[in-house]
């Protein structure tokens, strides 16, 4: 790998287009997870390459790569939600920026994967968690799944080992407790005073809503009994492979604007408008 990196960093046309190519599942894993799904998936994944390849010539250790990248996507993901939240303070959400459920990527998940039950519960879980948690659950999943190291983890969020390891713990316990909301909502016969509860929710799921369930499962011994049999969230996802890019892709890698021919591997971009460039790279818009 590090070999691979010098090779692009001096310029190798087909090296960049091996990283570009090899790390995209990594990437839009990452940042699919981390947005549940959201329109907006692919033009994060986009950029978070960009930036990569921008920035490619000053990486000083090559073989921290996948480190550097990942960050880079996290980065990518927190500035998406910091847009997003200083555009709702301003004007009333646009329903087609609202993440689709037929491109939902937990629905992806379980469907391609085909969980089982306790896998599909966890998967669902996941919608329940504040944008914090789904962001360190993207890469712990990642991490469970055997495509990160706890050292990569821990160097995408900038925090050190031991503080991401106490960072993960909190949002596995929230995790445990969405899991437990999940499987209280589907309960047949359901509990009466949780739909008393719930009788004035709109169904969509949050930490808010997953925090009032979780104070009644506390409290009701019947919802209670729905913490028995739960396996460790990390032991159903360990294994897992990355989810698959979708099948007309997510319009990357590069293609060459310097001189010469296009470079090796290029690919089409599926987004409108101009051309997005990065040194003698770009994103070509499709044809």
């Amino acid at each position: 790998m590090a070999a691979l990196v010098g090779r692009a960093q001096h310029g190798d046309r087909q090296a960049v287009a091996e990283l570009v190519g090899g790390h995209l599942p990594l990437v839009y894993n990452v940042v699919g997870r981390a947005l549940s799904g959201h329109p907006d998936t692919d033009d994060v994944v986009q950029e978070t390459m960009l930036r990569a390849v921008d920035g490619l010539p000053g990486l000083r250790d090559p073989a921290g790569f996948r480190s550097w990248l990942v960050a880079i996507a996290v980065n990518q993901v927190r500035r998406r939600f910091r847009d997003e939240s200083a555009g709702a303070a301003q004007a009333v959400p646009d329903p087609a920026a609202v993440a689709d459920p037929a491109a939902d990527f937990v629905g992806l998940t379980i469907v391609r994967l085909g969980l089982s039950e306790q896998r599909r519960e966890v998967a669902e879980a996941t919608r329940w968690l504040d944008e914090g948690d789904r962001e360190l659950l993207a890469l712990w999943w990642l991490e469970a799944a055997g495509e990160l190291s706890r050292t990569e983890l821990a160097a995408a969020l900038e925090v050190s080992p031991q503080h991401a390891a106490v960072r993960v713990q909190r949002m596995k316990g929230q995790l445990e407790a969405a899991r437990v909301a999940v499987r209280a909502l589907g309960a047949v016969p359901g509990c009466g005073w949780l739909a008393e509860l719930t009788a004035g929710w709109d169904g969509v799921p949050s930490a808010l809503w997953r925090k009032r369930i979780g104070r009644h499962v506390r409290e009701c011994a019947g919802c209670g009994e729905h913490r028995r049999g739960l396996m460790p969230a990390e032991g159903l996802l360990a294994g897992l492979t990355l989810v698959p890019l979708p099948d007309d892709g997510v319009g990357l890698p590069l293609e060459w604007t310097g001189s010469g021919s296009a470079a090796p591997g290029a690919a089409r971009s599926r987004t409108g408008g101009g051309a997005r460039r990065c040194g003698p790279w770009r994103f070509a818009p499709g044809r």
